[in-house]
């Protein structure tokens, strides 16, 4: 169960990172946010990028063996790692319709599952 939590707030944490990360490169599509400069857009970025903190904090300690999770420290981060690029690709194709998903990209997910198989190896 508590592998499932961990995951479930990495996934949180990730998508206020993606959101913080690359959400305001669609700003200027929204008349209010057209006109900010962009000291008030490292500003919103950064209030979207607390919440990733409230997710990935709790998320890194609850996981780790040394607390009583189910994950080492490598295995935290490469899940990271993982997740982070899910939800990237999800985001890029729904907000951003001019992007496109290649068959590069997918041989390189590929590969970072492959790491995934063996960070977990025993």
């Amino acid at each position: 169960m508590k592998h499932l939590i961990t995951i479930g707030l990495l996934i949180v944490s990730n998508t206020f990172m993606t959101l913080a990360w690359y959400g305001h490169l669609k700003f200027e599509e929204w008349k209010w946010t057209s006109k900010l400069g962009l000291f008030s857009i490292i500003l919103i970025s950064w209030g979207i990028a607390f919440f990733e903190y409230c997710f990935q904090v709790p998320a890194n300690r609850y996981g780790y063996t040394a607390n009583g999770g189910p994950f080492n420290l490598w295995q935290l981060k490469v899940l990271q790692e993982v997740i982070t690029l899910v939800v990237f690709t999800l985001f890029a194709l729904f907000a951003f319709k001019t992007e496109t998903f290649r068959l590069n990209h997918l041989i390189g997910f590929i590969f970072l599952i492959l790491a995934v198989f063996f960070i977990f190896k025993k």
